[in-house]
């Protein structure tokens, strides 16, 4: 088993004992919670006559089920208008602090905890999403978890938890011009797989990721998940510092400078020891679009649709699914495929760089006839950054609807889905079937700059043409 690395030191520093089924029973610093997989959890605690015991270590907000282009209430579906009033009930009455729409800090929850500092290196994060992972991007170990671990860390502030063996992923070298964290997590499960993460945790080190702005480890860890990883983290270093001070929740004047010396001291010792290592060259790392029905099955732009003769042979019956469902012919080139809607958001790209890096390709120009193009802020404090900057404008005026703060089209929990075999460039993080609102509905996972390039022109494009 690995030693000496940032995860073994955060686990253990977390943890309370162990149980007889061989579990570690770990404590939980920071709670997340939203509104779709927190009611049942709260319900099971009244159930049991059971309160919350640490509600200041519970933070909540909304953000799956929220329309982005009105807040008026009640809302018009009357099942998220339920979700909605569950919520503000149950943090009423146990005393959780929560960021509702209109207070300034709603947002994706992912978006939300990192940017008002309440994520920190060294922590453990629990939230009832899958891509909590996200949050390791500051050297934390955060997990997506279940309502019934959700009512667990409610109840007791810990959760069971089998520990995980560690893989070093090192990528090296400076990404070229048009190639951008979310391409580079998708070459990664490509080329590892969507299940070679199972039981691991990934660490993401190398200069590649050293040069990384801490929105784009983000990005990098928000994904972990979808190589089968249970999470994914980036060590601290300065970059994370600067980041963190001076934010709502860090520490402040000396308990700064005593919160810098532990963050450095939990990164992983030079000389630890991990269960697996893979390593990867930035400059082979090409934009990159998946083509099938998982983030696996992803190729670089000027790739064509793999062959099944170019596959292992356990991989060949999802990929005939994924010919089928995407009506993709392999052999055929990905660049020119034809989209109807373009996405530009979530938990994965939907931070205030995300939208600059977009707005940058949109800028003088528009989005083509017949293709429905929009962007989604993260949270209200990125819509309120972005409007700033005269990104709102930028988009507007190259044809783009500019909505409010929240997940959106990412799984179409709200208004904002396809409709029939719509095809969508999207910048957000799942591509499976269904995910976008539309039983028959087809998902291009992509970077933001490139779901900008599908937009203008009406099909799947190298961005790299258009910079």
């Amino acid at each position: 088993m690995s030693q000496g690395t940032l995860f073994d030191k955060v686990w253990d520093a977390h943890t309370v004992g162990v149980l007889p089924s061989g579990q570690t029973q770990l404590f939980i610093g920071l709670h997340l919670i939203h509104e779709v997989t927190s009611p049942q959890a709260f319900a099971m605690l009244r159930d049991r006559g059971l309160k919350v015991l640490f509600p200041d270590r519970t933070i909540a907000t909304v953000d799956h089920i929220i329309p982005t282009d009105t807040r008026a209430r009640p809302l018009v579906d009357s099942l998220a208008e339920e979700m909605m009033q569950a919520l503000e009930k149950n943090c009423q009455e146990n005393g959780i602090t929560f960021y509702n729409v209109g207070s300034g800090n709603q947002g994706i929850v992912h978006v939300i905890a990192p940017e008002l500092g309440l994520t920190q290196p060294g922590m453990t994060i629990a939230c009832g999403d899958s891509h909590t992972s996200t949050h390791g991007a500051f050297g934390a170990i955060a997990f997506g978890i279940g309502t019934s671990q959700v009512r667990d860390v409610l109840a007791s502030q810990t959760l069971a938890l089998a520990k995980l063996k560690v893989r070093r992923v090192e990528v090296n070298g400076t990404l070229r011009p048009g190639v951008y964290a979310k391409d580079v997590i998708l070459h990664i499960i490509r080329k590892l797989g969507v299940k070679g993460g199972v039981g691991y945790a990934y660490e993401f080190t190398g200069t590649t990721f050293e040069q990384m702005s801490m929105e784009e480890r983000m990005t990098v860890c928000n994904m972990s998940i979808e190589g089968g990883a249970r999470c994914g983290y980036v060590n601290p270093d300065q970059v994370t510092f600067d980041y963190l001070k001076g934010r709502d929740f860090a520490p402040k004047a000396a308990d700064w400078d005593k919160a810098v010396t532990w963050w450095t001291s939990i990164a992983s010792d030079r000389d630890a020891q991990y269960d697996d290592v893979v390593v990867f060259n930035a400059e082979e790392i090409a934009p990159t679009v998946t083509w099938g029905i998982t983030p696996g099955q992803g190729i670089s732009v000027d790739e064509k649709v793999p062959t099944p003769d170019q596959m292992p042979e356990d991989e060949r019956a999802i990929a005939e699914e994924a010919y089928q469902y995407m009506d993709l012919l392999p052999g055929t080139p990905i660049v020119g495929t034809k989209v109807d809607v373009c996405f530009i958001g979530s938990c994965t790209n939907g931070r205030i760089s995300d939208l600059r890096e977009a707005a940058k390709v949109a800028n003088g120009r528009h989005v083509v006839e017949g293709v429905k193009a929009f962007v989604v802020p993260g949270s209200e404090r990125v819509k309120q950054q972005a409007e700033a900057e005269g990104l709102h404008e930028i988009f507007q005026q190259a044809g783009f609807e500019w909505r409010e703060a929240g997940c959106s089209m990412c799984l179409a929990m709200n208004p904002d889905k396809l409709q029939g075999r719509q095809l969508s460039a999207s910048s957000s993080n799942r591509n499976f079937k269904g995910r976008q609102g539309s039983a028959s509905g087809r998902t291009l996972l992509m970077s933001p700059a490139m779901v900008v390039a599908a937009a203008v022109t009406g099909q799947v494009t190298d961005v790299r043409q258009l910079i």
